[in-house]
């Protein structure tokens, strides 16, 4: 079942407004939330981005952030998945009202809220995928976790094309981020990801990562790099709320390294295990 402005949807239910204005001009914010075993994780670092996009957006919450979290509690019961992997995706778009360019006067948010079973990445996590480097064409506000996906979706289609399964990103020859997650390029045992400007989003899950470092004394530096310097790379990974961290295992049909996840992205991965588990195990719904 899917929450939308405050009532229940059955699937295949007409639920979207034509004058909602996330439909007609991505005119809106939203959130991708990792359930483990039916509990929400992150929950408040995605809270906390979700107000700041709202606040970029000069938009306004339509509800509480208390009654946000209990119609996500209520969401992953309504579709059987309170003891499953899932993903939560909440919509916050300005709502609805005659197309005109302005943000409308008076104009009501409308919340849209759902939840998918979602498996974790197992296989991804402990083979790597392979990438293609494409142009970055987003617009220059990627900082705000918009509506406005047709750039990444362009990019992951191309990588498809191309015979890739995921989108490096670049404006120029610097490398800026993944199709839908942020990626960390290793070099001598040094961890490199563009800084959090406004060029990239600001992952929750590369925030983590960047406190697990510091915990396993891994050496980070957030600047900007080529895409001939991540052609001579160790290892490369992606991370992000569904990928978790992924490695990138070849580019442009060109091995990253040896051809295999390395030694600093497994040490990450068994970190980032422990983690999940330390954030989950008193979190019930």
């Amino acid at each position: 079942m899917y929450y939308v402005d405050g009532e229940w949807i059955q699937p295949g239910q007409p639920a979207i407004q034509p004058e909602d204005r996330g439909y007609q001009f991505g005119d809106g914010i939203y959130e991708v939330v990792r359930v483990y075993q039916g509990k929400l994780y992150q929950w408040d670092e995605h809270l906390i981005r979700l107000e700041r996009s709202a606040k970029e957006l000069d938009l306004v919450l339509p509800v509480s952030n208390t009654e946000l979290e209990q119609i996500a509690k209520d969401v992953l019961c309504k579709n059987n998945l309170e003891f499953s992997d899932a993903t939560v995706y909440l919509q916050i778009s300005r709502g609805v009202h005659a197309r005109q360019f302005p943000f409308p006067e008076g104009s009501r948010a409308v919340l849209t809220m759902y939840a998918n079973q979602k498996d974790r990445p197992f296989a991804s996590m402990k083979e790597g995928i392979s990438a293609a480097l494409i142009e970055d064409i987003r617009w220059l506000r990627c900082d705000i976790k918009s509506l406005n996906l047709l750039g990444a979706s362009i990019a992951k289609q191309k990588s498809i094309e191309a015979g890739s399964e995921e989108a490096i990103m670049h404006r120029g020859d610097i490398v800026t981020e993944a199709s839908s997650a942020n990626i960390f390029t290793i070099k001598d045992g040094v961890l490199y990801t563009h800084p959090a400007t406004n060029l990239i989003l600001h992952g929750i899950t590369r925030k983590t990562i960047l406190q697990l470092c510091a915990n396993l004394n891994l050496t980070v530096k957030e600047e900007t790099y080529t895409t001939d310097f991540l052609a001579s790379a160790d290892e490369i990974f992606i991370c992000g709320t569904t990928s978790e961290i992924t490695p990138i295992v070849k580019v442009n049909n060109q091995a990253v390294g040896t051809g295999i996840p390395g030694p600093v992205t497994r040490s990450l991965q068994e970190a980032f295990e422990v983690y999940i588990l330390s954030q989950t195990k008193t979190a019930a719904i």
